[in-house]
């Protein structure tokens, strides 16, 4: 319902402010290009939709190996004693836990190829428990929210694009965001959990949070012991490593099983182009919204009243020329990437601006694109608190962000 009201909001608001500039301002431009965005993010939702086709294909099919090898199943069991504190309305031992941790696992590394599928594949896992087929579930709502929190360990790109920028050293900002994207996820988990009345404080979870803590540090100092190169070396050939392992680990695992290892691939991958097609509509739905907001100026109209609020209250707009990357980064992943090199181009790449800009997409994920592929590729249409926490992690993220810019760069 909220995901309706917002969609709504979009195109209300868009016609409200082009409507506003044509006639004070006598721009007779605006609504053409209304117009040509409604075409143009159609059909890169279609685009979006068709490159996904062959990766969904391919992952599912591996997942479907790992599935009937018993692979996936004994994952499940493995971490049931954590991920059942989270997700209480799983039954222990689902393969949608062994599901989860592996796209959990992806996003942590950055693996988005990866992630989405097996997001998907436990999205459909999930459903298959949900007593109402049309409602988000209580497990649905809190893996969703957990992915848009877009805890990641190692921001590639950004630091790849710090350096294509000419940023003096491009590896300034990763313990700035490895904190802003930590504090993210924390905020999703603890709202998520008040909303479901999850108790957080046992001493399964403590552990659990104290472990991922240590190897966040761990990694975090780690990585700082390296250059430049070697951090890019280094995240770059383990990503590879990993996903390949994980595709010799499955069929191993199915050979061992005694499958048929070809056929069960194939089955996935039928299932992954059936999911592609299936996300289309929910894709051109959001995007298309999205674009008509962009190209109306709503965007400026945020961006200008944020700026006199800011001076209003004495703290400043420092902060301001980075914001569009904030806004952007819920709503499109290339949109804010857009608007995060725009920021560093305009501003400096070692600029206040342009380094907050960075810390900006890396806090966070893209929560209505999550929304729409993944609730769409089983039918959900009634998201619940899905999309409220959701935004309060990016909104957590973005504070978090502009906080510790102020820390290591103000």
């Amino acid at each position: 319902m909220v995901l309706n009201y917002i969609w709504i909001a979009f195109f209300l608001l868009a016609f409200v402010i082009a409507l506003g500039k044509l006639i004070f301002l006598g721009d007779t431009t605006v609504f053409p290009a209304i117009m040509d965005s409604t075409f143009v993010q159609a059909k890169s939702a279609f685009e979006i939709s068709l490159g996904l086709t062959g990766v969904l294909s391919l992952w599912m099919g591996v997942m479907k190996i790992g599935e009937k090898g018993g692979l996936v199943a004994a994952l499940a069991r493995l971490l049931s004693p954590v991920l059942c504190k989270i997700f209480p309305d799983i039954p222990k031992g689902h393969p949608a836990m062994g599901t989860m941790f592996m796209n959990f696992s992806a996003n942590m590394l950055g693996l988005d190829n990866a992630a989405t599928p097996m997001g998907l594949k436990a999205m459909q896992e999930l459903q298959d428990i949900n007593p109402k087929k049309d409602t988000a579930s209580n497990p649905m709502i809190m893996f969703l929210v957990l992915n848009t929190s877009g805890l990641t360990l190692i921001p590639v790109t950004v630091l790849l694009y710090r350096a294509e920028m000419g940023a003096a050293n491009p590896t300034d900002v990763f313990i700035p965001i490895l904190l802003a994207t930590t504090v993210s996820t924390l905020v999703g988990l603890v709202v998520t959990s008040i909303y479901q009345r999850i108790n957080l404080f046992n001493r399964t979870m403590l552990l659990f949070l104290f472990a991922v803590c240590v190897i966040i540090a761990g990694g975090t100092w780690g990585m700082m012991q390296l250059s430049q190169v070697h951090i890019e070396l280094v995240s770059t050939s383990l990503a590879n490593i990993i996903l390949f392992s994980v595709i010799i680990l499955f069929i191993v695992s199915g050979m061992l099983s005694k499958i048929n290892v070809y056929d069960a691939f194939i089955e996935g991958a039928k299932d992954g182009f059936s999911t592609a097609v299936r996300i289309i509509p929910y894709l051109i739905a959001i995007l298309v919204a999205i674009g008509v907001f962009r190209a109306s100026g709503g965007m400026d109209v945020i961006m200008d009243g944020v700026a006199w609020c800011a001076n209003a209250v004495g703290i400043g707009d420092d902060f301001v020329g980075a914001l569009p990357t904030a806004i952007m980064k819920p709503l499109s992943g290339s949109g804010a990437r857009g608007m995060m090199i725009d920021a560093m181009s305009t501003y400096g790449a070692d600029s206040f601006a342009g380094r907050l800009a960075c810390l900006f997409q890396g806090a966070t994920d893209t929560t209505f694109y999550i929304l729409a592929v993944y609730f769409g590729s089983v039918g959900i249409r009634k998201t619940r608190h899905a999309v409220t926490c959701g935004l309060l992690a990016d909104f957590a993220g973005i504070i978090a962000a502009i906080v510790l810019a102020y820390i290591f760069f103000g």
